[in-house]
């Protein structure tokens, strides 16, 4: 597991925060882990423009999920699926894939 530490101050500087998160180690016989938090919620929608609508554990497992593809030891081409059918999107959500290019 890594930790990732963030400031995040708002364009307003109306509040800064510390987010840490854990990220786990990309391991070549496992492959990469989705891991989800609490009562996480994503869903999206395409009318014209590709939407991504999530609640805040939806929002902090997405960004672990960036955060495992964006280690230097993961290959390029390796990706994680959201889909309703496994239980990652809710239903009626447009599939769809984050892949690593480079």
């Amino acid at each position: 597991m890594r930790s990732w530490s963030f400031f995040v101050e708002s364009i307003t500087d109306i509040y800064n925060m510390t987010i840490s998160v854990e990220v786990p180690d990309y391991n070549t016989s496992t492959g990469l882990i989705a891991n989800w938090e609490g009562d996480f919620v994503v869903k999206t929608a395409y009318d014209g423009e590709f939407l991504l609508q999530a609640n805040k554990e939806g929002l902090i497992s997405l960004a672990i999920q960036l955060l495992t593809l964006a280690q230097d030891s993961v290959p390029v081409g390796s990706h994680f699926h959201y889909d309703g059918r496994f239980g990652s999107l809710e239903e009626g959500s447009i599939d769809f894939v984050i892949d690593k290019i480079r």
